[in-house]
């Protein structure tokens, strides 16, 4: 299955949003739509972190657990995640790129590594979906960082 990558500009420093997203107990604060019941293990920041959540959907007994796996400050980071009962594995990875005119573009890629078979059927499907929540979490992440 393809890849997924959606973007967005944050009116803050590149070197703040990274930070911001170099800890993983910040990503409930934008991915909240997306999971609940957070907890984390491992350092706080960089390689090695880790987090499980359950998927946010009525009567999800359905975890992901999600580990940082690189992290090159200020520009990117990489974290690979496993869920649909071990299932389904993707790697995330967000780009941060100055922008001349201040504020940073973030780019944040998903591409699937392994796929449950319900979701090989309709990858065109899966893929807008994604697009979709990826999007909303973005949005989420901007808003969150430029109040402050």
């Amino acid at each position: 299955m393809q890849s997924v990558t959606v973007t967005t500009t944050i009116a803050r420093p590149r070197e703040a949003v990274f930070s911001y997203l170099d800890v993983l107990a910040n990503h409930e604060t934008y991915l909240g739509h997306m999971y609940d019941k957070w907890s984390f293990s491992g350092p706080t920041r960089g390689v090695g972190a880790k987090a499980r959540a359950r998927v946010a959907a009525p009567g999800s007994r359905e975890f992901a657990e999600f580990e940082v796996v690189e992290s090159e400050r200020p520009s990117r980071r990489v974290e690979e995640t496993v869920s649909a009962h071990g299932k389904r594995r993707t790697r995330t990875t967000y780009r941060l790129t100055e922008l001349s005119e201040g504020g940073t573009e973030v780019g944040f890629e998903m591409e699937w590594l392994q796929t449950p078979r319900s979701e090989r059927l309709a990858p065109p499907l899966t893929r807008v979906f994604q697009r979709r929540v990826m999007g909303r979490s973005l949005r989420r992440l901007a808003k969150q960082l430029e109040k402050g």
